[in-house]
Order: C-alpha cells, then sequence, then structure tokens
C-alpha cells in the first residue's frame, strides 16, 4: 500500500469540471451536506433566544450525549474545524521544544498548512513509518531513541489518525501496542478522528474500546464528514490535559458565539444514532465500489480498504472520460492512484452510476 500515495498533496491538475454530477461525487466526504437527523436539530435550535458562547442548553446536551457514547466523564469542547481541534489539542500536550510523532502520511503533516506547530508556538512534528498508513510502535520507539540530547526537540505526544489517510483502521490490538510504547517512553497519545465513526463501524466495537481503554488521552472526534455541516469535538479524557483548554479556543478564534449552531446538530446525530448510521453508510457504499472496480478490466484496485476510501489505478484515458462526464475523484502527485471517497449520502445509485461510466 505504500505504493498507493507517496504524498497526500493534491494534483494541481484536477481541474474542477464545467458540468457536475449533483449528489454523485467521490472527492471528499466533505462534499456531502447536512444529513436529516443533524438538520432537524439544527432547525430546532435556530428558535428563541438562549444563552451566548456555550452557556445553552444543546451544548450541554451535546456534551453529555458524547460522555454517554464513551462511557466516561471526560471534558468536551466544540470548534468550527478539524484543523483547529488538532492543533490545539495538540498544543496543550505540548511546549515549543517538544516534538510529536506521526506518520509520514497522517493529516497533521500533510494538509494543515503547519497549523499544529503554529499554535503550539513551533513544537516540530517528527514523521516515523508504518504499513498501510498506520504507524508502528517500533517507529516510535526508534524516533525517541534516536537522539536523547538537549539539542534536539523532546518528543511528548504521539499521534495517530483513525480512520488512517489509506483507508485503514487501527485494531484495538494495534492502538494497545501504540499505547505501550507511549507508556515506555513517557508519552501522550492523540486521536485525529476525523473519521472516527467509519473506524467504530468497521471494527464493530464500543467507542471506548478504541479511545480511553486503549489509552488514547485526547480525542479530536469528527462530525463535519459525518453528516454534518460543521463542527468537531474534543474529547480530553485526561481532564488535566484540559487545563485552561477554554483559553486556546477564544484566543484561536474557534469560541463560537452562538455555539448552539456547532452544537445542536451533534445532538442529532448521537439521539438518533445517525452518526454511526451514517458511518455505516458510507463504508457500505466503498465497499460496492471496490468489488466494482476490481471487476473492470485495466482498473487496479490498490491496498486494502476498512473505511470509505478506494484508492485505484486508473489508465489515464478512463479517468479524463469519467472527468469529463463530470465525476470528481482526486488524484494524488507520484502515486498513479486516484482515490474515491463515499459519504453518508452516497447511494447505491451513485456507485453503480459511476461503475457504469467506468465501464
Amino acid at each position: 500500500m505504500a505504493e498507493v500515495i507517496s504524498s497526500v498533496k493534491r494534483s494541481a491538475s484536477d481541474s474542477v469540471v464545467a458540468v457536475p454530477k449533483p449528489g454523485c461525487q467521490f472527492a471528499s466526504d466533505n462534499a456531502a451536506g447536512f444529513c436529516p437527523e443533524a438538520w432537524q436539530s439544527l432547525e430546532r435550535a435556530n428558535s428563541g433566544h438562549v444563552p451566548s458562547y456555550g452557556d445553552d442548553q444543546w451544548t450541554s446536551r451535546a456534551s453529555d450525549l458524547i460522555r454517554e457514547v464513551f462511557e466516561h466523564s471526560a471534558e468536551v469542547f466544540f470548534v468550527f474545524n478539524g484543523t483547529a481541534a488538532n492543533s490545539l489539542a495538540l498544543a496543550a500536550m505540548c511546549q515549543s521544544y517538544h516534538a510529536i510523532l506521526c506518520h509520514e502520511l497522517a493529516h497533521i503533516e500533510t494538509d494543515e498548512c503547519g497549523a499544529p506547530q503554529f499554535f503550539s508556538n513551533g513544537t516540530k512534528i517528527l514523521l516515523a513509518s508504518g504499513e498501510r498508513g498506520k504507524l508502528a510502535p517500533s517507529a516510535i520507539t526508534q524516533a525517541v531513541e534516536r537522539r536523547r540530547d538537549i539539542h534536539y526537540p523532546k518528543p511528548r505526544v504521539v499521534s495517530v489518525t483513525q480512520a488512517t489517510e489509506l483507508s485503514t483502521v487501527y485494531s484495538i490490538d494495534e492502538l494497545s501496542a501504540i499505547h505501550d510504547a507511549c507508556q515506555r517512553h513517557g508519552l501522550r497519545l492523540h486521536m485525529d478522528g476525523a473519521r472516527f465513526a467509519n473506524a467504530v463501524a468497521s471494527l464493530d466495537v464500543l467507542p471506548r474500546q478504541i479511545t480511553w481503554e486503549a489509552g488514547v488521552d485526547v480525542l479530536c472526534l469528527g462530525g463535519t464528514k459525518n453528516g454534518m455541516g460543521m463542527g468537531e469535538a474534543i474529547i480530553f479524557f485526561k481532564k488535566e490535559l484540559a487545563d485552561e483548554f477554554a483559553y486556546r479556543c477564544k484566543q484561536a478564534g474557534q469560541l463560537a458565539s452562538k455555539m448552539r449552531y456547532l452544537t445542536a446538530p451533534w445532538v442529532g446525530l448521537l439521539e438518533s444514532g445517525a452518526w454511526l448510521t451514517n458511518a455505516r453508510r458510507a463504508n457500505a457504499a466503498a465497499a460496492r465500489l471496490e468489488v466494482g472496480l476490481a471487476a473492470i478490466p485495466g482498473v487496479e484496485v490498490l491496498g486494502k480498504r476498512d473505511a470509505n476510501a478506494v484508492f485505484a489505478r486508473l489508465p489515464d484515458t478512463l479517468a479524463a472520460s469519467l472527468r469529463a462526464k463530470g465525476w470528481k475523484f482526486y488524484d494524488f502527485i507520484g502515486s498513479g492512484g486516484c482515490r474515491f471517497m463515499c459519504s453518508w449520502a452516497t447511494t447505491d445509485a451513485d456507485v453503480d452510476a459511476l461503475l457504469a461510466d467506468s465501464k
């Protein structure tokens, strides 16, 4: 799978087509709108006057629901997007002279414009390897033991992405092994969970089993890719790490004055169970697409899919033909592979239409 993506930077040649196919896009799960449950909850919140800056019943209810889902009395904060969630959470665990260890394809390394370094006042990101986009415990040890002198940044946090940028998922045992390595070296464990729901659906486990029970200190839980219009939750399972975190959010411009518009959709997602239903639907659509693409002569499915993205190598003429017909999907520099991302809104008809055009 290492050959799939040598860099997750998107190709400049991936142009926007003039006449898109509404509802049939595979470029990103960010392209989908609100799911009905989140939208209806937002509509209910859009009534009357309520306290601002998070002192409202919707924010309180969303926080309690997250605690119920994870079966933990965690500290919960809400921000606008995943970059802010990851960057502020990591900054809360680091000093400027520390280092963050992550996989070389991790989103905090490839797609956040240096925000983790910026908000932590210069904490260095150290890259490590691992098959199928997953950080190996041995790579953590190697990174820590590479240098221990005062002239080198001191490793403080390990960050894992669940599900990974290659649509793979860390198992309970894999996370436990990473936690063991963190304990041996005195490191905190952060999880970028932009697609955490897809990982839960793929593994068919309880959320607590792949978070705090596996040693995760802080989870950035994705809502945007799971059926919301915007908004991520930062969940501190180690409460001491959340000390004065509200001030970080305020200083970073992440404290919403009308917070209920960020948190009410969470209430709809969690009360209805749609957060998991949406993830299962996206994963199932990707599985259907994976099988269909594998059956097309000249198309090579790359790697093993666990979550809601499929990577495939397409003949150049086929990729160009699909884009000419209005389909959107990303190329990745140096890999020759295309990424097809499914969302909660991807239907069987969408998948079958893409496959029909591919054939």
